[in-house]
Parts: C-alpha cells; sequence; structure tokens
C-alpha cells in the first residue's frame, strides 16, 4: 500500500506550523523517556503502524530498553514501569479515548499525584500532539518507515 496524500506538500504551511509545535515539545520539562512512552502507547491506542515504527525507533536510539517497549501494551500488568510513568500511560488512555462522559475527577487525580500543574499541561499538549500525528498518518496511510532516513531513524539498527 502507498500513501494516499502527502498531507505535507498539500498543505505545507499548516504542516511547519504543526511541526513547530511538535518540536517545541521537546523543550517542556518532560524527560525524553516519557515523551517516548507516551507517543507510543497513543500511536498504538490509534492503530498508527507508521507512528508506532518511529516511535520505537526513537525510543530505541534514546536507549528505553527492548522489553519495555514491548511492555508498553501491557504496562497495566507489567511491573515495569515507575508509578509516574503509569500515570502518564493512563493519561494517555484518557485523553487519547476520550470517554462519553468527560474525564472523571479520579482520573485527573491520579495524574496530578505525579506531576506538577505545568507538567499535567505540558503531558497533555503532548498527547494532543500525537494524536492529530495519529490521525494524519492513519488517515493517509502513510508507509511505517518511509521516512527513516529524514529523520535519522535508519541509525536504530530496526529494520
Amino acid at each position: 500500500m502507498s500513501q494516499r496524500l502527502d498531507y505535507a506538500r498539500k498543505a505545507p504551511e499548516l504542516f511547519k506550523k504543526y511541526l513547530d509545535f511538535s518540536l517545541l515539545l521537546k523543550q517542556t520539562s518532560l524527560d525524553v523517556t516519557l515523551r517516548d512512552l507516551v507517543t507510543l502507547r497513543a500511536s498504538q491506542l490509534n492503530g498508527c503502524a507508521f507512528c508506532v515504527d518511529m516511535h520505537v525507533k526513537e525510543a530505541t536510539l534514546h536507549g528505553e530498553r527492548a522489553l519495555r517497549l514491548h511492555h508498553v501494551a501491557i504496562w497495566r500488568e507489567s511491573t515495569l514501569f515507575s508509578p509516574r510513568e503509569r500515570a502518564a500511560l493512563a493519561w494517555v488512555e484518557v485523553l487519547t479515548h476520550l470517554p462519553p462522559q468527560g474525564v472523571a475527577d479520579a482520573d485527573f487525580l491520579a495524574v496530578r499525584e505525579h506531576f506538577s500543574d505545568k507538567e499535567v499541561a505540558e503531558l497533555s499538549f503532548a498527547i494532543v500532539a500525537i494524536n492529530g500525528w495519529n490521525r494524519l498518518s492513519v488517515g493517509f496511510a502513510v508507509v511505517p518507515g518511509s521516512q527513516d532516513a529524514l529523520y535519522g531513524l535508519d541509525k536504530s539498527g530496526l529494520r
């Protein structure tokens, strides 16, 4: 299957602004390991093959262990994640699959136990960003691995 449409070329100004927003997230107080877990989990939930592929490779380049990457899909049952990481992963799930009744106070309080107000806001923006990228990649059938050289992911050793 090939990509349906090159959305970056068809709407370059919007693509650039959204990319700028996403790159700005790298300057937040959230550490790279947490950002990697968040982007991978949202991409799994959204069934985004391109982004799952990309974020596994990025996390590998950032030094994440393979077993933890495998366990992201089963994080609730896994013992490999800290309470802070577990709170972030739970927040990813609730914001990615918004409940019909909205986000429960208990879900918000759970993430607040491990993150400051600023960090909750930054984490939420990170989740918003990856969900948008997932929707673009799924909608336009972006091929996994097709941008590896452009993003330096070919250095991950994963093919």
